[in-house]
């Protein structure tokens, strides 16, 4: 059966595409053919519902916001509802009839009824059409407004002559200003109008004879601009003048098509709208609506739109979404509904093909919820499209609307998905019930509203295929199909989807068309048609293809891909540095072709070969010989997996956009370069799965063998060809199996006994190991080669040992605990104990400065010397015998020795005590032994050598340890005494006894060994302390006489009187301070001059007392005459009555006698003397 035959409905019958709002055509049709779906039936029952509200109840939410991708029908929708609310008569029926059995619902349609009885009128119209090409902030009123006055019969387009119209209009002079015009013109006001600027004198000279205005009136009005502008609320005033004067119930509506898309993301206009929404719905009061349709629903205009429209959102109350169900719907009802022959024919070839076609339409990679036949119904219903079809297309059409100045008006064309449709069948009705569309064919629906530089690049094609010149048809008709999913970002074009897309037919040979496809795209690629991404090929436009040209002819160095390569394998799919294996982690070469990545370690190679390399091609027995010789696995890369290409292409983009400068170019230019960049990211992205499809797909070589790793993927490959090269190369790992694991686990071995290996000859406990490295040190010894703990670390991480270097270093330590061995550091011998041994062992910076070597034991003879010695010595029978344990012990004993003498030395150098120098010759001796002590022979040889010495400064040292430990707090006790006298020893001149005690005391304190005098130095302290006490009484006496005397002499200069009542006692509270003072003195030094303080203060309070009595007791002047001022001589007791002895009668007459010669001759040269 020929498709043509299997609808319902003509094929080839006129329909509509995309309802143009100005169109009235075939509106019969349209309203007999509309399809009211199952989510329709919901929107006009939404619609009425509040509609039917608002006649009742007065509102200001009178906003229709109808949302819905391109082609989903909402432009239709809007159509409608204008035709069923202004209820026009169409071919002698009301358009509200057309519709009585479209709805199911008795009540929906009665309220639909209800709404169109009110009378009504529409202004439908397309804002992206109607609107003014410059939109400024007020361009939404002025389209309202335009469209308004056009409604009236005005000339809306120039709002100056629309006001004038009005005027003329509510003036009643409407038919005289036309016929005075035409009288005056010749051609009718409403053709000329458009062209009134031509007119002046004319319009100037009707407006005299008409409305009375003068020449200079109306020639101001004709040059002025002052009515060219109007406010939302003038405009609003007007129509609700209009509405009001057309009756009670009037309604209109302003029907406003793609809203959205007229707006954008202009919050300007967005404002504009809200304004006139609100001012509408507020001054009108449900009289007139305004219903818009969009792309999007309102939430998105608005937050695109940025700024606070939330009002606006409130007015538009009535919101409704149309989706893809519903165009589907529309379709399959109105285009492929199917006769029952035809239906029953479907069902049964699909039953037929059913597997056929589930394997036929199974994509790759998609992200689109596409697919193909669900069961028969849905296979008859769509025939002869695919389900998939119905999605795509819908986002093919939004996709080019938005891309090209041309595709974004494709909504007034004559251009749908109704007609894509209708068009696609049309041009295979004559093919039988297997033949399919393949997608391709809905180009022809967007074409010609395509930019000329997308045609130009098509038709070229097509120009090419026609002249046979490297295209054939099939290549077209692929371009085609890549231009229609150009901007789809979901859909992946690889070959497999791309094939599906330009199915044709059910009984197609999936696997040929798959190939057909594959060449008609590398033709394509070859002449710059399409540009390959990884798996994904893309429609190049002109400015594409020469960017595409100039990439393909941009050379790059192979060398630079194979590096990249590298640099994908290990650092993306094989990133480890080392190779684990077990316990051990092994580093490894990395090579690609001949180059190394990173630095070379020495060990064994992981080598990948690339089809860039002409070793690739070489002789697998080369190939087996070179991973033998190098230590190496060899992996040639597969041939089969197209990975250089990619990176190839990837190297090409960055060269070229390197060469350019890309700010200097077109914006266009920047675009394709920017989604180039892009490109070249996908295509290192893509690498990695190409590589790791490599490697799985590559041969392996592995130590001189060709092997065969059936299973993993690249990484498990990898391992495992490691794994075999690992155990090959590295034959003498296993000798170790005794692991450790720190220093601690070391240090363990190195305070412990030697360990045993258990069974000769069995290996265990690393036996071979410890053999291994023991034979070799021999060798080097017997050779004289130095051996370094480096050297050693080296050597056995190295193949064919490759242990681990912690286990090295316990190796060597087990060497050591059984004395094969020793490490000598700075020249010295490193003893198990050195707590810096393990560092020489293992610290990298220390390995090569630590010496191994044979070890060279003492002699037995001097052995049992140093023992018997000891023993002696020291007058102890416990003394190691053995090697390591003697020496320990000698050391540990000078240490402690050593540290005792260092201690007693640290004492001397704060106090002065006897035979400093034998200390320090101890210290001497102990560190002169153990000078030797990293040298075992060294250090028992001296011990011997010093023998004599060690016995005698143990008898020198016996006295000077127990003065430390039983006499040094009473010879400091002494010292101390003997410091604090030392300066009154004066005072002690007629006490002959205790100055010569003092004297021993100071003898015995100097003495070279004062050890057996010490015990006499109780005594003398004591007797001289007594004798100290007796003076200080003494002298305490005398001072507190001295105090009263000048007590005495205070309160007899002050007399009895209360004038100097509060310096008197201000001088005894003084002088009680220094009663206090002595009572607690204990130094005769102190107490001698605190006399002299006593003195110098009794001396400054008599000055004081006299001069305030001299000022009380002066006469006042008489007669006119100065009383004269006495001059009195003040003196001290002590000057006046020196210190002297006196024995006899005669020294008493004597010092008396010298006492008085001296006042006399005082009081001569003065009116009075004042002793004090």
């Amino acid at each position: 059966m020929k498709i043509q035959s299997m609808f319902q409905k003509d094929i080839n019958r006129v329909i509509n595409g995309v309802i143009k709002v100005n169109d009235e055509q075939s509106l019969m049709q349209e309203l007999e053919e509309y399809i009211i779906t199952k989510e329709l039936r919901h929107h006009f029952t939404t619609f009425f519902d509040n509609y039917k509200e608002a006649i009742d109840h007065p509102t200001d939410k009178i906003g229709v916001w109808i949302s819905g991708f391109f082609g989903s029908g909402k432009s239709h929708f809007l159509k409608i509802l204008s035709y069923l609310l202004s209820n026009k008569v169409v071919a002698g029926k009301q358009a509200v009839n057309y519709f009585k059995d479209k709805f199911d619902d008795p009540m929906t349609y009665a309220d639909v009824v209800r709404c169109t009885r009110i009378p009504t009128e529409s202004i439908l119209f397309n804002i992206d059409i109607v609107g003014p090409i410059k939109k400024d902030k007020t361009a939404v009123l002025r389209v309202f407004a335009k469209v308004f006055y056009n409604h009236l019969g005005f000339y809306g387009d120039d709002l100056k002559i629309a006001k004038l119209e009005l005027f003329i209009e509510k003036s009643g002079k409407t038919e005289a200003f036309r016929r005075a015009f035409k009288e005056v013109n010749g051609a009718p006001w409403l053709e000329a109008r458009a062209s009134y600027a031509f007119f002046e004198d004319d319009i100037v000279s009707v407006l005299q004879s008409i409305l009375g205005m003068s020449e200079i009136a109306a020639r101001n009005w004709f040059n002025g601009e002052e009515n060219a502008d109007m406010s939302i609320k003038d405009l609003v005033e007007e129509i609700k003048e209009y509405v009001d004067s057309k009756g009670k119930d009037f309604r209109l509506l302003f029907c406003v098509d793609e809203v959205g898309q007229y707006i954008g993301d202009d919050s300007n206009l967005m404002l504009n709208l809200q304004s006139m929404i609100e001012e509408v719905g507020s001054k009108c009061r449900g009289k007139v609506w305004i219903m818009v349709t969009s792309q999007e629903a309102i939430d998105s205009v608005v937050k695109i739109s940025g700024d606070d429209f939330s009002k606006i959102q409130g007015r538009f109350n009535t919101r409704m979404s149309l989706s893809s169900a519903s165009v589907d719907e529309v379709i399959k009802m109105r285009i492929l509904e199917k006769t029952e022959d035809a239906d029953a024919l479907l069902r049964m070839n699909y039953e037929k093909y059913h597997a056929v076609l589930k394997n036929l339409f199974a994509f790759k990679e998609a992200v689109l919820d596409i697919k193909g036949y669900a069961n028969s119904a849905e296979f008859s219903a769509t025939y002869p499209f695919v389900p998939y079809q119905f999605i795509i297309i819908q986002k093919v059409l939004t996709e080019i609307r938005k891309h090209g100045n041309s595709g974004k008006h494709l909504s007034a064309g004559e251009r749908s998905m109704l007609s894509g449709f209708q068009e696609a069948a049309q041009k295979i009705q004559d093919k039988d019930e297997n033949a399919l569309v393949p997608f391709s064919q809905f180009y022809d629906t967007v074409h010609t509203f395509l930019e000329s530089a997308i045609r130009r690049v098509i038709d070229r094609c097509q120009t090419a295929a026609d002249k046979h010149d490297g295209l054939e048809q099939r290549d077209v008709s692929v371009l085609k199909l890549l231009y229609l999913v150009r901007y789809i970002d979901d859909f992946k074009a690889n070959i497999d989807n791309i094939s599906i897309l330009m199915v044709d037919d059910i009984r197609v040979d999936k696997i040929s068309l798959r190939r057909e496809i594959s060449q008609s795209l590398e033709r394509l690629e070859k002449q710059n048609y399409v540009a390959r991404n990884g798996d994904n090929y893309s429609f190049l436009t002109d400015e594409e293809q020469d960017v595409a040209i100039e990439i393909r002819n941009t050379s790059v160095d192979s060398a630079t891909i194979v590096q990249s390569i590298g640099q994908t394998i290990f650092n993306e799919i094989y990133p480890s540095k080392k190779f684990k294996y077990n316990r051990y982690d092994f580093a490894y070469d990395q090579y690609i072709d001949d180059i190394l990545i990173g630095s070379a370690t020495g060990g064994v190679r992981l080598h990948f070969v690339t089809v860039a390399s002409d070793y690739h091609d070489a002789p697998e027995e080369k190939l087996i010989m070179d991973s033998k010789v190098n230590n190496e696995v060899i992996v040639l890369l597969s041939d089969e997996v197209q990975y250089f290409e990619g990176l190839e292409e990837a190297s090409k983009i960055r060269k070229y956009i390197k060469q350019k400068n890309v700010s200097q170019l077109p914006d266009s230019i920047q675009e394709i370069i920017r989604k180039r960049q892009a490109q070249a990211r996908t295509l290192d992205e893509s690498a990695k799965a190409q590589l790791e499809k490599a490697i799985v797909g590559g041969t392996f070589f592995v130590f001189g063998d060709k092997i065969e790793i059936k299973y993993g993927d690249a990484k498990d490959k990898l391992e495992e060809a490691l794994k075999q090269l690992t155990e090959s190369v590295y034959s003498k790992l296993n000798q170790v199996n005794v692991f450790c694991e720190s220093d601690a686990d070391i240090l363990t071995i190195l305070n412990s006994e030697p360990q045993q290996n258990g069974f000769v000859g069995s290996g265990s406990n690393n036996e071979f190991a410890l053999n291994e490295v023991s034979l070799w040190l021999e060798e080097r010894h017997m050779s004289h080669v130095p051996v370094s703990m480096g050297d050693v670390q080296r050597r056995y991480q190295s193949i064919p040992y490759g242990w681990r270097e912690v286990d090295i270093a316990a190796i060597i330590a087990r060497l050591i605990v059984s004395q094969k061995i020793e490490i000598q550091y700075g020249g010295a011998i490193v003893g198990k104990d050195n707590k810096n041994l393990v560092r020489y062992l293992r610290a990298k910076s220390e390995i090569d400065k630590a010496k191994v070597s044979r070890r060279i034991a003492p002699s037995e003879e001097d052995i049992r010397k140093a023992v018997k010695f000891l023993r002696e010595w020291l007058g102890q029978m416990s003394i190691p015998e053995d090697e390591d344990g003697l020496l320990a012990f000698i050391i540990d004993t000078l240490s402690s020795k050593l540290e005792r003498y260092e201690t007693l030395l640290n004492e001397y150098n704060h106090d002065g005590y006897p035979q400093k120098e034998v200390v320090m010759r101890a210290r001497d001796l102990m560190c002169n032994i153990l000078s030797q002590k990293n040298d075992n022979v060294a250090l028992i040889k001296r011990l011997l050598a010093k023998q004599d010495d060690l016995l005698t400064i143990i008898e020198d040292m016996e006295e000077i340890e127990t003065f430390f430990k039983s006499q040094r707090t009473i010879f400091d006790t002494a010292r101390i005494l003997y410091n604090n006298l030392k300066n009154e020893r004066d005072y002690f001149i007629i006490d002959a006894d205790t100055n010569g005690k003092i004297s021993e005391l100071l003898g015995i304190l100097s003495m070279t060994k004062p050890y057996e005098r010490i015990k006499d130095l109780s005594e003398l302290m004591q007797s001289i302390k007594a004798a100290y006490s007796i003076l200080l009484e003494q002298k305490k006496e005398e001072v507190r006489g001295i105090i009263t005397v000048y007590m005495g002499d205070v309160h007899t200069l002050a007399g009895a009187g209360v004038i100097l009542s509060d310096e008197v006692k201000e001088t005894d509270k003084r002088f009680s301070m220094y009663n206090q003072k002595i009572s607690d003195a204990t130094s005769l030094t102190v107490l001698d001059a605190m006399i002299t303080q006593l003195q110098n203060y009794k001396d400054q309070v008599c000055k004081l007392l006299e001069s305030i009595l001299s000022k009380e007791t002066a006469t006042p002047e008489t007669d006119g005459e100065k009383s004269k001022q006495q001059k009195i001589l003040y003196v001290r007791r002590y000057d006046v009555f020196p210190v002297k002895r006196l024995t006899s009668r005669d020294d008493v007459e004597s010092y008396l006698e010298t006492i008085r010669q001296k006042l006399y001759k005082a009081l001569d040269a003065n009116d009075g003397i004042q002793i004090n």
